[in-house]
């Protein structure tokens, strides 16, 4: 399949004053490049299964809730490469299960979500992945206000390398 490039008129350049003139072919007007919609057809079967191979027609084994299953562990093996380090108490330990439940909470709370609003509409996954990322902010500003011995460096990192599960499990 290939695609067809937009036709555009060579640039006119004008000696006026000695400097050429900038054409105004490329300039946006309403009716843009990415405006003309090509017919595109999708792959049938067949041609995904010679595009992509036999596993293509076998669904995903990774689920929102074993993500979140994910995530969990791997706040608690943060956590305990945080109790390892010298100099760190029950506070560091501490900051990095509350970081990585600060992932993982509105991760399970978005997982259920889904699990009942199954294939509803795109708009209800636009609210609950606003909901996710208010349910997040939420919970660093409590932890923040309420755990005045927060540490903040073990606490982003647990958070972050939560996040960074949903990267591994798409690789799957």
């Amino acid at each position: 399949m290939t695609r067809k490039l937009p036709d555009l008129p060579p640039s006119r350049a004008s000696v006026e004053g000695g400097a050429p003139k900038r054409s105004d072919a490329r300039t946006s007007s309403p009716q843009d490049a990415w405006d003309e919609q090509e017919n595109i057809t999708p792959l049938t079967r067949d041609e995904a299964r010679k595009l992509f191979g036999p596993k293509v027609d076998r669904p995903s084994r990774i689920t929102p809730l074993r993500v979140v299953a994910a995530q969990i562990a791997v706040s608690l093996l943060v956590a305990l490469v945080v109790s390892v380090f010298p100099g760190q108490s029950t506070q560091g330990v501490l900051s990095a299960l509350l970081g990585g439940a600060a992932c993982w909470v509105p991760g399970a709370l978005f997982a259920l979500y889904l699990k009942g609003a199954g294939a509803r509409s795109r708009m209800a996954l636009i609210v609950g992945e606003a909901f996710k990322a208010g349910i997040t902010l939420a919970l660093f500003v409590v932890i923040g206000e309420t755990y005045h011995e927060v540490r903040w460096l073990p606490m982003l990192v647990a958070y972050a390398v939560g996040l960074k599960v949903y990267w591994v499990a798409l690789a799957f």
